[in-house]
């Protein structure tokens, strides 16, 4: 009968090329739920979405759930990926008031999944909110040091912008309109006494 072996060198080489391409895998996977799952769950509402974020991200409910064992831990997985693209932006930012523009938008248009975010635990909440208020940080500080806007304006008053264009959206019966209304009025209220934020929509 005959036998064929590997040298150790070799049989280690294999092994550590599977266990790279089952990492590959596991990170493919795990970033092709997130995406999907911020699709799903920002979305209109859908009656069975583990099913339908499977379906999209391209695996078995069986995988989605190896990666995330319930829901609070998807939800949570995808909105520190939608916190790590706001880290991303701020870092990068150079005006403050864009950026705070589009975030605040982008609030309104995932409404659903900014509301499964209030349904969370009060802990994991308050350290969302903390790292939400750490990545404006910079940029409010460069902002208020080039006279842009007040100087008087916390990082944690940014939750207080957000929680106003959240409340005004969802008592409006246009949200989009009552959303780009008070974010203009907010922005113009965060400018400097004399500045022209109101007209000032970059």
């Amino acid at each position: 009968m005959m036998t064929f072996s590997l040298p150790a060198g070799n049989v280690q080489a294999v092994l550590y090329g599977a266990r790279l391409s089952r990492r590959s895998d596991a990170l493919r996977n795990r970033t092709a739920i997130i995406e999907a799952a911020s699709a799903v769950l920002g979305g209109p509402g859908s009656s069975r979405p583990i099913p339908e974020i499977a379906r999209r991200a391209g695996i078995g409910q069986a995988t989605l759930y190896r990666h995330f064992p319930d829901r609070n831990t998807l939800i949570v997985a995808v909105i520190e990926h939608h916190l790590a693209q706001v880290r991303d932006a701020a870092a990068a930012c150079t005006d403050l008031r864009p950026l705070l523009r589009e975030v605040l938008h982008a609030q309104i248009a995932m409404r659903p999944l900014v509301l499964l975010a209030e349904r969370l635990a009060a802990p994991e909440r308050r350290r969302i909110e903390q790292h939400l208020v750490t990545a404006f940080a910079e940029p409010l500080r460069h902002a208020q040091q080039q006279g842009l806007i007040r100087a008087d304006l916390t990082p944690a008053d940014l939750l207080l912008l957000f929680t106003m264009v959240r409340s005004a959206a969802e008592s409006a019966g246009d949200a989009v309109a009552a959303a780009d209304r008070s974010i203009d009025l907010l922005l113009h209220g965060i400018a400097p006494a004399g500045s022209f934020g109101l007209q000032d929509r970059h």
